[in-house]
């Protein structure tokens, strides 16, 4: 039987992204201890895309509310030349609400928002530092499959590693 707060996570919270959610997704980011500052500034354009330019469709956002409280978010968008692959760019929970589900959530979210733009293929890609273990550990514990393996890729000893998950 599931329980009031699985369920809670799974219907409840996730809503498209407010002027107001930005400095809250910030300090999310920020809180994570797993991007640098510049992946964070990465995030923050992406961001800062989806809010001030309303007609474009490269990214969507979506976010976890819980209560008031921005507890995770994602980032996603078709990726460019292809039909029916989209790029999973960001996905984070804040350290406080990790372990309660939500970013099974928003990854659900995600994937369903994808088969309703006809989408088929998701792919995410992260690296192989031992801080983005726990990283590696979700994407395989949703469904996703290592594609590809770039050694060196970021730096010396930092390979990129490309996961994706066929929607059928």
């Amino acid at each position: 039987m599931e329980s009031v707060l699985t369920r809670r996570v799974t219907t409840w919270g996730i809503r498209s992204l407010k002027p107001e959610d930005r400095e809250a997704l910030h300090l999310l980011l920020v809180e994570t201890g797993v991007f640098r500052q510049d992946e964070v500034l990465i995030a923050m354009e992406l961001i800062d895309t989806v809010l001030d330019r309303l007609d474009q469709r490269d990214y969507i956002i979506y976010l976890y509310d819980d209560g008031g409280e921005v507890a995770g978010y994602y980032c996603i968008g078709p990726t460019p030349a292809t039909q029916g692959t989209f790029d999973l760019y960001w996905i984070a929970v804040k350290p406080s609400m990790q372990g309660k589900g939500i970013g099974r959530a928003l990854n659900a979210h995600a994937e369903d928002l994808i088969r309703s733009k006809n989408g088929r293929l998701v792919v995410a890609e992260t690296s192989s530092q031992p801080k983005y273990e726990k990283t590696r550990q979700f994407y395989l514990s949703n469904g996703y499959s290592e594609l590809a393996r770039i050694h060196d890729y970021y730096r010396i000893g930092d390979d990129l590693v490309v996961y994706g998950k066929y929607l059928t």
